[in-house]
Order: C-alpha cells, then sequence, then structure tokens
C-alpha cells in the first residue's frame, strides 16, 4: 500500500512538472537571446498568396529596354524547322578547335547561336554577307552551335541567343552594335582599322555615299597630322558611323561641303529626312564626338529591335516618345518631326508604333499607354527614370512648349496604377501606385514591401513563404507586410532591380531609402530580419498547441489512480 502510494504520489509529480514545463521554458527564452522559432517552419494551411493570371510571355522589365530578347513569343523548340543559309566565309567552330583559332587570329568575332532561336535565324543572312564583305581583312567570322557545344557555351558566360563576341588577341568582349550587315561591317572596320580612312578620287565618293547609310566626311588641310589625328580620335568613339578624310575639293563638293570653306571642315550625311548637318564646333575629339552623337540619329527613330540600342546608348538621354497607331502615323509623325528640329543634340524623338504586336505593344504597356489615341510622353531615360504625359492634342505648338518645359524640368511626373483596392483585408497588404504614401510611407508602420511580376517563376516560389510570415504576424499592430505588383504599379521609392524586390521601410525613417532585403527567402530568415530592423519592438508569441495523446492518456490515468486510491483510504 505505502509503495503504491508512493508510485501515485511521483506519476502526479511528474505530470504536473510536465504541464508547467512550457511555462518554465518560455520564462527561460524570453532571457535567451536565440528564441525557438522551429514552428514558423511549420507546415499550415496558409499558404495561399494569390498573384494575378500570368501569361508565359513576359512583358519588359526597366533594365531589359534595351535587351529585346524577350519580346519573342515563346518558342517550340521541337517543331522548328532550320534556316539554310549560305555562308561559306563564316567559320565553324566547336569545342575541338576554339582555342587554336582565337589564338592563332588577332581579330575574331564569334557569335554562340541556337538554331530554334528567331533571331539567330534573323541574324544569319546579315551575318553571312559581312563575313563575305570582310574576306579579305584581318579578321575571322565564326559561329558555335551553343546547343552542341554546352562546355563551351558556359564558358563564356552564354546566358541567351544569339551572343556575339569580339576577340582581340584572345580577350573577348560583347558585339554592342545593331545586328545588319551593315552595322557589323563598320563595326569591325573601327576595331580592326585606322578609324579614319582617306577619300582620294570621286569614284571611291561615289561608292561611299552610295552603299553607306551614314558618313562622316572632315575636308583637311592635309591627310596627316593634328586634324586628322583628333578626327580619327573621334571616330573610335562612334562604333556606328565611318569617317573619312579628304583634301580633294572636287570630293568635298560631291559631299556638299563647299570647295572655299574655311578648313578644317566636317559634315554628317544621313539617308533621311534631314541629310545633312554641317559642324560649327573646335575641331578636337570630344566637340566633334558630341556633334556626331547628337545627330547620326534620324530627326525621329522609329522604336525596333534594331534601333533601341542606338537610342539607349545615345549620349543624350532625355527623350520625347510618340506613341501612335499605323492609321494616325502619317498624321502626327510630320508634327512630331517637324518640333525634333527644334531639340537637336537635346532631346531623342522616338515614335512607337503602339499596334505593332512584336515590340510596339509591350513598349505600350511598359509606359502605360493605353488605347488607340495618339499620345506623347517625356522620358528621363536615366537611373532616376522619370515619365511625363503631353495631356493635350499633339500639334507642332504643344509638343514644342512640352519639351521645352521637360528640358527645364517643370513637369510633373506621372506613375502607373492599378486601382486601389476596396478591400485590403488580407494579411498581406495590396499596394499600388496611388495608396503606397498611405500604407509604406505610414511613419508609425514598419513596412516590408514585395514588388513582384505576376509571370515571375522566383516570385511565384516565394508566395507560400511570403504569406505564410504574414500569417504568423498578422497580429503586430505595428508591421504591415505588403505586395505591389511592379508590371502595372510605379513609385518614386519603389526601385527594382528585378522581380521580386524586397525592400523594408522601417517606421519613423520613410524619408530615407529603404532597406533591401537580402537574406535567405525562408520565414525564420525573414522573421530574423525584422525584429533586427524594426524601428517598433514586437515579440512574436508561439501559438498554443492542443495537449497529446499521451498527457492525455496519462492524466486520466491519474484521475483513475486517485480515484481509487481515496476509495482505498
Amino acid at each position: 500500500m505505502p509503495s503504491r502510494l508512493v508510485l501515485l504520489l511521483s506519476l502526479a509529480t511528474l505530470l504536473l512538472f510536465s504541464s508547467l514545463s512550457p511555462t518554465i521554458s518560455k520564462d527561460l527564452q524570453d532571457d535567451d537571446e536565440d528564441e525557438d522559432l522551429s514552428f514558423l517552419e511549420e507546415p499550415d494551411d496558409h499558404s495561399h498568396l494569390s498573384y494575378p493570371e500570368h501569361s508565359d510571355e513576359e512583358p519588359l522589365e526597366d533594365d531589359d529596354l534595351d535587351n529585346f530578347d524577350d519580346l519573342d513569343d515563346p518558342v517550340d523548340q521541337d517543331g522548328f524547322k532550320e534556316l539554310e543559309v549560305d555562308d561559306p566565309d563564316v567559320v565553324v567552330l566547336k569545342e575541338g578547335n576554339f582555342s587554336e583559332f582565337v589564338e592563332d587570329n588577332r581579330f575574331v568575332m564569334v557569335e554562340f547561336y541556337a538554331p530554334w532561336c528567331g533571331h539567330c535565324q534573323a541574324l544569319a543572312p546579315e551575318y553571312a554577307a559581312a563575313a563575305t564583305e570582310l574576306k579579305g581583312e584581318d579578321v575571322a567570322l565564326a559561329k558555335v552551335d551553343a546547343t552542341e557545344e554546352g562546355d563551351l557555351a558556359q564558358e563564356y558566360d552564354v546566358q541567351g541567343f544569339p551572343t556575339v563576341y569580339f576577340f582581340v588577341d584572345g580577350v573577348h568582349k560583347p558585339y554592342t552594335g545593331q545586328r545588319t550587315k551593315e552595322a557589323i561591317v563598320t563595326w569591325i572596320k573601327k576595331k580592326i582599322g585606322p578609324g579614319v580612312y582617306n577619300l582620294t578620287t570621286l569614284d571611291d565618293a561615289e561608292r561611299i555615299l552610295t552603299s553607306e547609310s551614314k558618313v562622316v566626311l572632315g575636308y583637311l588641310n592635309s591627310l596627316v597630322g593634328h586634324e586628322s589625328e583628333e578626327l580619327a580620335a573621334a571616330s573610335k568613339n562612334e562604333d556606328d558611323v565611318n569617317f573619312y578624310q579628304t583634301v580633294n575639293p572636287d570630293v568635298a563638293k560631291l559631299f556638299h561641303v563647299d570647295p572655299k570653306v574655311k578648313r578644317p571642315a566636317l559634315v554628317l550625311l544621313k539617308k533621311e529626312a534631314e541629310k545633312l548637318s554641317y559642324f560649327d564646333g573646335q575641331f578636337v575629339k570630344s566637340t566633334i564626338s558630341e556633334f556626331v552623337s547628337a545627330n547620326k540619329l534620324p530627326l525621329v527613330t522609329t522604336f525596333t529591335r534594331e534601333s533601341a540600342p542606338l537610342i539607349f546608348e545615345s549620349s543624350i538621354k532625355k527623350q520625347l516618345l510618340l506613341f501612335a497607331t499605323s492609321n494616325d502615323t502619317e498624321k502626327v509623325v510630320p508634327i512630331f518631326q517637324e518640333a525634333a528640329k527644334f531639340f537637336k543634340g537635346k532631346l531623342i524623338f522616338v515614335h512607337v508604333e503602339m499596334d505593332n504586336e512584336d515590340v510596339g505593344r509591350p513598349v505600350s504597356d511598359y509606359f502605360g499607354v493605353t488605347g488607340n489615341a495618339s499620345k506623347v510622353l517625356a522620358y528621363t531615360g536615366n537611373d532616376d527614370a522619370k515619365k511625363y504625359v503631353l495631356d493635350q492634342e499633339v500639334t507642332l505648338d504643344s509638343v514644342k512648349a512640352f519639351g521645352e518645359d521637360f528640358l527645364e524640368d517643370k513637369l510633373k511626373p506621372v506613375f502607373k496604377s492599378d486601382p486601389i483596392p476596396e478591400s485590403n483585408d488580407g494579411d498581406v497588404k495590396i499596394v499600388v501606385g496611388n495608396n503606397f504614401d498611405e500604407i509604406v510611407l505610414d511613419e508609425s508602420k514598419d513596412v516590408l514591401l514585395e514588388i513582384y511580376a505576376p509571370w515571375c517563376g522566383h516570385c511565384q516560389a516565394l508566395e507560400p513563404t511570403y504569406n505564410k510570415l504574414a500569417n504568423h504576424l498578422h497580429g503586430i499592430e505595428s508591421l504591415v507586410i505588403a505586395k505591389m505588383d511592379g508590371t502595372t504599379n510605379e513609385h518614386p521609392r519603389a526601385k527594382s532591380d528585378g522581380f521580386p524586390t524586397l525592400l523594408f521601410f522601417p517606421a519613423g525613417n520613410k524619408s530615407f531609402d529603404p532597406i533591401t532585403v537580402d537574406s535567405d527567402r525562408t520565414v525564420v530568415a525573414f522573421y530574423k530580419f525584422l525584429k533586427k530592423h524594426a524601428s517598433v519592438p514586437f515579440k512574436l508569441q508561439k501559438p498554443t498547441s492542443t495537449p497529446n495523446l499521451k498527457s492525455s492518456e496519462a492524466k486520466e490515468s491519474l484521475e483513475s489512480s486517485t480515484n481509487e486510491l481515496k476509495d482505498e483510504l
């Protein structure tokens, strides 16, 4: 009997200690910097953070405006028909002969391609023609099938098709020109040649004027010396324009230069609406380069894959963009072109064909231009890209006034925004352009913001983790977990380097730049980041769990034994 009483008392003490242990553990935990966060990784039923429906075609990102490979429709790699191109002057390179060929030839251009790639198929005939024209020069054009030579493609960090490199003495740099025969030939000649070429006969001059769309001619006192050296130095800065020099008055006259003009003189000729641009500055490298850069583009450049690099790589960053359908082009482009004459060297004028599904439509979507009405936008085109809208009819006077206000920084920027949601009661708050200030810049709240794209696979992978984090933290009043569709919403304080971008805006510090979240993408890592950076301290309570079966059974056993003990006593 005594032994049984001791046993029952021991069992009661053990069960009592077991029931109190969570409280004791919690008290100890409060004094410990390392919390037990294992429960944050436990699976739950709250993993549905909904994003809008997405398609396989990815729209333009901020950083992709100069990379138009992603404007293609998805490619059926199994159903393609390889384009047959006659390219006898293009060298086929494989892993076995690549290194030796590059070492044996001082200048080599190499295209890494995929047979199913639409861009590669479009480039193939242009590349072949360039190889043939350059056959007698000290340069070789080669190609590598990256689908067959995977190790070689990986070695040279080929991440898209086509990737084109230019090797000089075995050292490679990307080709930055357009994908046309003329552009490739001009670009390569600049790299391997003297930079400026002599024109001494009328036959050569007529050939140049017939075959090239853009040329610079210097009418000099001598083909050697300081003037020629400055012209050659300036030519190195312009990969897409060939430079020539002459002392022959008849050649100068053929290029529309007065033979009696004071030398040195310079003219830029284009096969465009504005054919001639005369240089009137100091004949030095920097001034010549500025003149050519400002005048080499047409008055109005139609936005295409080929013209995009010329627009975005120009030293002139500010742009006026005319969005118009093909039906309105004949009406509004001449007005736009006439206005462009007043801003040469100050603004780039760009025409976007809104109903061009290949390029025009995605660009219109990026700038938030909808409907069919012609519209003019101003765009700063730099790291702090801002957009401004002309809210008047497109006329010569309105475009001129708009351009002048743009140059003088008198315009108010506009930002894209989805409608403010009628209900915003979820764990993850929906942020759009028009409620950004209200939610994200609330000085009383610590705010974690995800900028995502509906089509982004990384965003979709983050979805359940982000939702679980928000679910665990939804009871903390000082903390907001939010998301914003970066493809349809903008704000000057929400700058993304890609998708997803995670930014933290601490309470009381909203005038400063947000903190970029660079932690691991787990609930625990996000929680630790928030604990470290939050301006308003918070504490997360571990959810209470229901007693397990064994504890319940022990309790029932104890109650039964206690009743028996009472009966016996």
